[in-house]
């Protein structure tokens, strides 16, 4: 399952899992093909970002820029591994800082 951000959504796109409102009523369920209509909801009940089917290549990230490939990256979250050895970085959200932090390194070296 891939997390998109509600501004990168396209009609068409189907969703991998159920969204919720902020407080938990079920707007649109898992296998929905997107519309503009479900866009529109999503920005009156405060859905900033869904699952959809098929994002999940990159493993959730954007893709990487065409200048930067994925054995530097790699290399590059090896590097930092030691900064996160005490944060879980199976979880998503910490999965997702070690990924930008080596990006960032990648792209603009030791600053």
């Amino acid at each position: 399952m891939g997390i998109v951000a509600l501004d990168n959504l396209t009609t068409g796109m189907v969703l991998s899992t159920d969204v919720h409102d902020r407080s938990g009523r079920l707007l649109l369920g898992a296998g929905t093909e997107l519309n503009q209509k479900h866009l529109v909801i999503f920005r009156t009940w405060g859905v900033n970002e869904v699952a959809i089917r098929g994002e999940d290549e990159s493993g959730g990230h954007a893709a990487l820029p065409p200048d930067i490939s994925p054995e530097d990256l790699k290399c590059a979250e090896q590097n930092l591994a030691p900064l996160f050895r005490m944060a879980d970085t199976e979880h998503p959200a910490m999965k997702e800082i070690l990924h930008l932090a080596a990006l960032r390194k990648v792209t603009h070296g030791q600053e």
